[in-house]
């Protein structure tokens, strides 16, 4: 995929050949490059907001790329004529490198958030090719000929003492992410801590919206156009996220993209694209009745109606008021919509019957909320019961309920000797904890000592979603520092050790967050994480290898990870994953292998008498780009490590 990016990047004109009688064309007189250059890192100034999961390396470029901006002032003000054949070669290489710079920095803006998300890894590849190739470009610059200032030598050498070390920066990923993504992926059931994992991901990567999800499908269908080949399977988790997060945000799925590079088993229709103009803009769904309001916009009638019995009086498009609420019915797109519908044989969806619940207005959550100080402990029962359905579902219901001081009043239930309460509690402040600020009320209100005593002693249903709680929770810094510190994390390792299937699957993805902190790696080794870790590896009913392994990574980077890990029979098993799993599987135990072996060339020996190195050629032709990249470095170090005597 980098590969056909990078493609994608170099469209520009070849350099010239500085010694050829052309080599100073019309084109290069005035300065034109160096202005060119100049120009282009002010529109890059000028891009914007970037996407979340490449925002820092996005202003870390820019930033970067700034720094040109008073060495190439300097050489502006240098005739043009008496510059040396070097410089120009700098020059023109630097705005290649430049305008590369420009085009991924604009992809990482406005490209398909999730597609920037599952391909993270291979974007911070490209930046590093991009920081290669400015690099490269300035290296040979003859600064004495041009009359460059010693300051700004010093200033641009010192740059690009800082773009090296960029490129040899290794596994930044946003690992909170990444488990998000994984947790994501793995879902397949509607249960609370599910939902809340995904809705949890809907916001980091800002996905909750009609007109948000709206777009990323746009984002989606343009990436395809553009004839990048997408891996089929990142085609697919693609597809299968967005839909997750269209019914989340209660919107039609619909066909997402077309071409050759869609999976089969999608249905046929997946491939004809939706004229925009017939989407309805608030459920994204092919409009079979269009009305107009009174803005000019055109709407689903179903759609519209329902958004002015819920009290709306504005176009939910533009945001301006309604001046009536009357519906025109758009006889001349209908028939548009008709036509194309019977030359394209678009088969119709069926449109289900509503199951939703009756909406909760805001008067019967303030009155849920009071009865949960209620000296009658049915009433408090049943409220809680409400509230923990009420706030899975939706942002308004949750921010309400915080709002109304529930939260406090949901945390003295966590310690009530009563199993279904605490159930209920623990899984309504769970869905509370997915909107960022009811993380820090929930952390205020000292909630995380009674989940963890949930977590040792409750009922198998609230252990599990104790341990999703605590997975959301630790998303602060200072939760996972508390977590670890008032003891979490031996019933977290108990329940991977015992817990049902579900239990287990929360307990991993909990720790994983909570690994992330150095001193909660040392904390879950002496708990015993390794030996319960590897039977989850094992155990294919589970399917959390690449969760697991993730998580033995982290563990790897610790030096009493690496003591518990840095067995024979561990190596083995991850040469067997090499050798057989997936894609995401090899990459995966590659990494830990490297990280294992990196520190002792003993295990590296080892994996070779496995038989890994031709497992390790196959990657690093065929794998993922992460993959190619660790089975490469992994190749190396097994090169140095058979040299030793």
């Amino acid at each position: 995929m980098v590969e056909e990016v990078d493609r994608a990047m170099e469209e520009d004109e070849p350099l010239s050949n500085p010694s050829s009688p052309h080599a100073r064309s019309s084109d290069d007189n005035n300065n034109n490059v160096v202005d060119d250059i100049i120009a282009t890192i002010e529109s890059v100034k000028a891009i914007g907001e970037f996407r979340r999961t490449q925002r820092k390396e996005c202003l870390n470029l820019v930033r970067r790329l700034k720094l040109f901006l008073p060495l190439l002032e300097e050489i502006r003000d240098v005739e043009w004529t008496t510059i040396p054949d070097a410089a120009i070669v700098c020059l023109k290489k630097l705005k290649r490198a430049f305008h590369s710079a420009k085009k991924f920095l604009k992809m990482c803006h406005a490209g398909s958030k999730l597609y920037l998300a599952l391909e993270s890894e291979a974007m911070k590849v490209r930046f590093h090719a991009v920081y290669e190739k400015i690099s490269q470009a300035v290296e040979g610059m003859p600064y004495e000929e041009l009359g460059i200032s010693e300051e700004e030598k010093e200033q641009v050498e010192l740059l690009r003492v800082q773009l090296r070390r960029a490129k040899k920066r290794t596994d930044t990923q946003d690992m909170e992410l990444t488990m998000d993504l994984m947790v994501a992926l793995s879902t397949n059931n509607d249960r609370n801590a599910d939902s809340a994992s995904i809705e949890r991901l809907a916001n980091k990567l800002s996905l909750r919206t009609a007109e948000e999800l709206k777009q990323e499908t746009l984002d989606i269908r343009k990436l395809v156009k553009e004839k990048r080949s997408l891996n089929p399977e990142i085609a697919q988790q693609i597809i299968d996220l967005l839909n997750k997060f269209k019914r989340l945000a209660g919107v039609v799925e619909n066909g997402i993209m077309e071409g050759p590079d869609v999976p089969k088993s999608h249905a046929e229709c997946m491939s004809i694209v939706i004229p925009n103009d017939f989407l309805c803009p608030i459920t994204l769904e092919l409009m079979m009745d269009p009305v107009i309001v009174a803005t000019g916009q055109t709407y689903e009638r179903e759609s519209i109606q329902k958004w002015l019995d819920s009290g709306h009086r504005t176009c939910p498009k533009t945001g301006q008021s309604l001046t009536h609420l009357c519906l025109a019915s758009n006889y001349a797109l209908k028939n548009l919509i008709l036509q194309w519908i019977e030359k394209n044989n678009f088969p119709l969806p069926k449109k289900e019957v509503p199951t939703s619940p009756s909406m909760t207005d805001n008067e019967e959550i303030v009155a849920l909320v009071r009865n949960l100080s209620s000296s009658k402990l049915d009433e408090q029962r049943e409220a809680v019961k409400k509230i923990r359905m009420i706030s899975k579902e939706s942002p308004e219901s949750r921010t309400l309920i915080a709002s109304c001081g529930g939260i406090p009043l949901l945390v003295q239930p966590l310690s009530y000797p009563d199993s279904r309460i605490q159930e209920d509690a623990v899984t309504a402040l769970l869905n509370l904890s997915i909107d960022e600020a009811n993380k820090k009320l929930i952390s205020k209100e000292e909630a995380i000592p009674p989940i963890i005593e949930i977590l040792q002693k409750g009922t198998i249903g609230a252990k599990e979603n104790s341990a999703a709680a605590l997975f959301s929770l630790s998303m602060l810094n200072e939760n996972k520092v508390k977590i670890g510190s008032l003891n979490g994390i031996p019933p977290l390792v108990e329940l991977l050790r015992t817990g049902t299937i579900r239990g287990k699957k929360d307990a991993v993805t909990a720790l994983f967050n909570l690994c992330l902190n150095h001193a909660n790696k040392t904390r879950a080794i002496e708990a015993g994480i390794v030996t319960p870790l590897l039977k989850v590896l094992d155990d294919e009913k589970l399917e959390m290898v690449n969760e697991t392994l993730s998580l033995l990574l982290l563990l790897a980077c610790s030096a009493e990870g690496r003591q518990e890990l840095g067995q024979l029979p561990f190596i083995e098993h991850l040469v067997s994953y090499i050798r057989d799993g997936t894609p995401k599987n090899k990459e995966c135990a590659i990494a830990v292998l490297l990280e294992l072996g990196s520190n002792n060339s003993n295990l590296i020996l080892a994996a070779l008498q496995y038989g890994v190195y031709n497992h390790l050629v196959e990657v690093f032709k065929n794998g993922t780009e992460r993959g190619q990249r660790k089975a490469e470095a992994m190749l190396r170090l097994m090169s140095k490590a058979e040299q030793i005597p």
